[in-house]
């Protein structure tokens, strides 16, 4: 066993050496490589890699930025804060293919025309960026991830950010929701999300849109796609309607909810209500990811519920009066705001069921007081 790590070491090694102190030869082409959706969170947009191939060096290796390592200290503190380090890093495109094999995960590859000359200035600035301090970034959502990377790196060769993106009369938030296909990471995704999702998509930052620019990109009135190509296919299950993973599933459950008209079950539901506004305030503040910063669901899942909740309980119909109005003209705001944007189908239930709670409350409150 220790011979074998040795080994594998040692092929390590060499193989660093290798790629850093050689010069390609003029048969070395440059691929970048989409790779298919996944059901993990962090694999439901795809994945974006530059393929280095020279058949003269017998070389075939691909740059993936994006790894991340989950044994880092305090990793889901560090995630959520938004200053986890993220890193760079090259391997044997076989190895690259065999693992998106196993997961059944395609692979498109477009082939990119550079001259010799660009191939060895991008192969050095990769290498650079592996064996330096560069290899390690900042993960951002939007501005610095696995596609992004790559389209700036190729712009630099370019000399000018000739591929960019074409979905700009679209929003952040429009370009990434035909992604989400689970139901209830979809409903939570679009509520912590902040108002940075709602401007114009001017950023390339997604595998897929990433291959569409690469096809219809001209450098000098030359198409910057040399070929293009399925080199991994794969089969995908058919997928059918699962009602619990759908809005259905929601609205019965809120509907629910109102039918058995229990005082304990609303103020249980305004308690978790208030608490995930609550949440989506404080992490707005501690993080450092902007997509999450001023998020205007919290109109919704107003923190003012857990007062509301408690003159609710207390009895004090004055003041459960007072914030249920104040709460209410904020939810009329929200609609409003919402009114314009793409998760409004899928939030619009617990809108329904707030106005008419708390409606409900604020009027018995006042017959009571008559």
């Amino acid at each position: 066993m220790t011979k074998k790590l040795l080994l594998i070491f040692f092929t390590l090694l060499s193989t660093i050496a290798f790629t850093q102190n050689i010069t390609l030869s003029e048969k070395a082409k440059v691929s970048i490589l989409t790779c298919g959706l996944g059901p993990e969170s962090y694999a439901m947009y795809g994945h974006t890699g530059i393929r280095i191939q020279d058949s003269l060096n017998n070389l075939d290796v691909v740059y993936n930025y994006g790894a991340f390592d989950f044994s880092t200290p305090n990793f889901i503190g560090r995630f959520i804060k938004g200053d986890l380090q993220y890193f760079v890093t090259n391997g044997s495109f076989i190895d690259f293919y065999y693992n998106y094999q196993v997961e059944n995960r395609e692979i498109i590859e477009q082939e990119l025309q550079l001259n010799p000359n660009q191939i060895n200035r991008l192969f050095e600035q990769l290498n650079h960026s592996v064996y330096s301090d560069e290899r390690f970034y900042t993960y951002k959502f939007i501005d610095r991830n696995c596609t992004t990377m790559v389209v700036d790196k190729i712009n630099t060769i370019l000399g000018k950010e000739y591929i960019k993106s074409n979905t700009s009369n679209q929003s952040y938030r429009e370009i990434l929701y035909p992604y989400m296909t689970n139901f209830y990471m979809k409903l939570g995704i679009q509520l912590i999300f902040g108002t940075k999702v709602d401007k114009p998509g001017t950023r390339l930052f997604l595998p897929y849109e990433f291959k569409e620019a690469i096809s219809t990109t001209k450098v000098n009135g030359n198409k910057i796609e040399k070929s293009g190509a399925k080199i991994l296919q794969v089969t995908k299950s058919e997928t059918h309607f699962n009602w619990f993973n759908s809005i259905y599933s929601l609205i019965t459950v809120l509907l629910f909810l109102v039918l058995l008209n229990k005082k304990w079950i609303k103020m249980s539901y305004f308690i978790f209500a208030g608490l995930l506004g609550l949440f989506f305030s404080l992490v707005g503040l501690y993080s450092l990811h902007e997509e999450i910063l001023w998020n205007y669901n919290i109109l919704l899942f107003n923190p003012m519920l857990l007062i509301f909740t408690w003159y609710y309980k207390k009895g004090n119909r004055d003041k459960t009066i007072l914030f249920g109005k104040i709460i209410l003209a904020m939810l009329l705001i929200y609609l409003a705001y919402m009114t314009t944007k793409i998760h409004l189908e899928i939030v619009w239930p617990f809108v329904a069921l707030h106005f008419y709670w708390i409606g409900e409350i604020v009027l018995k409150s006042k017959k009571s007081k008559l």
